[in-house]
This record gives C-alpha cells, sequence and structure tokens, in this order.
C-alpha cells in the first residue's frame, strides 16, 4: 500500500507541473512579434493639399514689335561695321552707321523712317543710307518702335489685393472630418487657389508712342555729335517727317540746322499738322514730295503757303514724279535730289 500511495503523489506532482512547461514545439511555431511600423512613405490626401504651393500668376508672353524682328533680320544680315547699337530711355535699339567715303566729310544724315519702315526700307531710306556715304555724308537710319495702335498690347502686372484673396479664400470649404476616422487627425482646411491672371492688356497712349520716338532721336543726334560733324541733317520719310519735325520743335540743338522732308505725312491720330509745325521752326528746310499724288500735292501746297506767312527764306519745297513702275529710277531721282540739296549749304534763317 505503502507503493501505491507512492506512485498516486508522484502522478499529482507531475501533474501540477506540467503547465509551467512550454513544449519545445510550441516556442518553435508561436508567431512573431509584431515588428515597428515603418513611417509611410506618401502622404495622406490631406497632407498633399495643405503642402500644395498656390499656383503662379498666369503671365502673358511678352510679344516683340515688328520692328524689333525686322531689326535682328537685319542684324543677320548686315556687317557688324554697320550696326550700332544706341540706348533710349525703352532700351537699346538697332541703328545702321555708314561713315563718308571722304578724307573729311560733309556731316551726318540721320534718317527717319516712316510707320511700319525699317532702318534699312527700299524705298528712300535704304537707297540714301547706302549712296549718300559716297558723296561725302555719313548715313545714320534708325529704328523707330511700331505705330502705337500696331504695336503688341502690355499686360499689366496683378494687383497685391487680388494675391492676398488668393492666399487665403475664405469662401473655400473646409474639410469634412465627420467622415473620418474617430482617433485620425483633421486635415488643414486651407486649400490651394490659383493665382488671378494678369491684368487686361492695354494698348500704349500716343504720348507713351510719342516719348519713345523722340527718345531715339535724341540717342541718334547725340551719337552724331560723337563724330565731330560740320553739320547734322534730320532727313524723315513720310510719318518719319513728322517726327523729325516735331523733334526740332521740341529739343532744338544748334548743331542740328536743317532739316529734310520726303514725302511727309502725320501719323494716325497725332498733332498739329505739317504745315502749323514746319514753318514755326526757324531751320532751312528742304521739302521733297510727289506731285502726281493728289494728297501730297494738297498738303505740300498747304506747307508752302504757310512758309510764306511765316516769311521763312530757308524753306524750299522740291517736286518730284512718281515712277512706281520703276523702282530703281524713282529712287536714283530721290538721291540726286537730296544731294543737290545739301550741295547748296543751305543756312537756317538768322534768329529775330
Amino acid at each position: 500500500m505503502s507503493r501505491t500511495l507512492a506512485s498516486t503523489l508522484s502522478l499529482c506532482c507531475l501533474t501540477l507541473l506540467l503547465p509551467c512547461t512550454t513544449p519545445t514545439w510550441a516556442e518553435e511555431q508561436a508567431p512573431a512579434a509584431p515588428a515597428e511600423a515603418a513611417p509611410a512613405t506618401t502622404d495622406s490626401p490631406a497632407d498633399a493639399s495643405a503642402e500644395t504651393p498656390a499656383a503662379p500668376p498666369t503671365e502673358h508672353v511678352a510679344v516683340p514689335e515688328r520692328s524689333e524682328n525686322e531689326a535682328q533680320a537685319l542684324e543677320q544680315q548686315l556687317p557688324n561695321a554697320e550696326q550700332q547699337q544706341l540706348a533710349a530711355s525703352d532700351g537699346n535699339f538697332l541703328a545702321l552707321w555708314k561713315p563718308a567715303n571722304a578724307a573729311e566729310a560733309s556731316g551726318v544724315v540721320i534718317l527717319i523712317p516712316g510707320d511700319s519702315e525699317s532702318a534699312d526700307w527700299p524705298q528712300a531710306i535704304g537707297p540714301l543710307r547706302n549712296k549718300l556715304p559716297d558723296v561725302g555724308w555719313s548715313s545714320l537710319s534708325l529704328t523707330l518702335p511700331d505705330p502705337h495702335d500696331q504695336a503688341p498690347q502690355v499686360a499689366p502686372a496683378p494687383s497685391e489685393t487680388a494675391n492676398a484673396t488668393a492666399e487665403t479664400d475664405p469662401a473655400a470649404p473646409a474639410t469634412d472630418t465627420a467622415q473620418a476616422a474617430p482617433d485620425a487627425t483633421p486635415a488643414p482646411t486651407t486649400q490651394a487657389i490659383a493665382a488671378p491672371e494678369a491684368g487686361p492688356l492695354t494698348q500704349a497712349t500716343p504720348e507713351q508712342h510719342a516719348e519713345r520716338v523722340l527718345a531715339r532721336i535724341q540717342a541718334a543726334v547725340a551719337f552724331a555729335q560723337t563724330q565731330k560733324p560740320k553739320r547734322i541733317v534730320l532727313l524723315g520719310h513720310g510719318s518719319g517727317g513728322y517726327w523729325a519735325a516735331r523733334y526740332l520743335g521740341s529739343s532744338p540743338s544748334p548743331e542740328v540746322q536743317n532739316l529734310l522732308l520726303v514725302a511727309a505725312t502725320v501719323p494716325e491720330g497725332f498733332s498739329p499738322p505739317l504745315e502749323e509745325l514746319v514753318p514755326g521752326l526757324k531751320l532751312a528746310v528742304g521739302d521733297f514730295y510727289y506731285k502726281d499724288q493728289p494728297a501730297d500735292r494738297t498738303a505740300a501746297l498747304k506747307r508752302q503757303q504757310a512758309s510764306k506767312r511765316q516769311t521763312q527764306p530757308a524753306y524750299v519745297q522740291v517736286a518730284m514724279k512718281a515712277l512706281p513702275g520703276n523702282p530703281t529710277t524713282e529712287q536714283e531721282q530721290l538721291f540726286r535730289r537730296i544731294r543737290g540739296w545739301l550741295s547748296l549749304d543751305v543756312k537756317a534763317p538768322a534768329a529775330k
């Protein structure tokens, strides 16, 4: 009986010890402890919208003027020795310079083209700038800006008030947090608002255009003065004649005492008419016009009558015949007439 009691006690002790011992097979199959969660590699939609910067203002692409495109073409076609970059209030512009082919130049003729004409225009401007150096005159031909009603429009920058409204728009809808998880952090309510576009395109005023043109003529006169010429003559073709006369009326210079007009016209929207502007200049004026053009003939008659009323003996008018079927002969005729006037060395009338 003592053996039976001893066996029973041993079995009870073994049973008590079994729950405290983990079997080897259980350790091998136990799942591994979860690793620490790695940080998310992508932002949540809320974070992305919060960090997206506001779109920059829409800018209108600057469109170059027609005159700038033509000047760039001339820069590629003509020798560098003929090119001069002159500085004016609106930036640098191209002028074509050819020194006189003579030991001592008679002077400088500044050629001012008309509307929509380049510094090497085939009518008047180009032929004269190339031929005058052979008869002892240096030539300086200008690039003028596009007419004010043809120049590319300018877009003003958006106002600061508009930018501020774009940064914080009170009308922007807030993020709906009711559908988010209870323990989720609410997304910021700021959302990116596109900045306003640049303001409407505006056209340059006639006054602004006049300032640009006169500033370029002034730059040309300043360059001509550096050459120490005996005489400086302004020659305007078409509307360039108006700008030459207007410059001399607003900025009289003792170095510039001669004005040449070739088929002169007044640009659209500008005043006064040439018959009021030219006689009051008190300069030596050569007025060349085409007599078989009715409009030119009528305008030239008004200028002649106005000059007689001003008793300006240094005003000379020269009638020419247009030859549209033979442009080469027509340009040669103009050159010979201009050369003859320059050789007279006409003086400005004496001041009273």
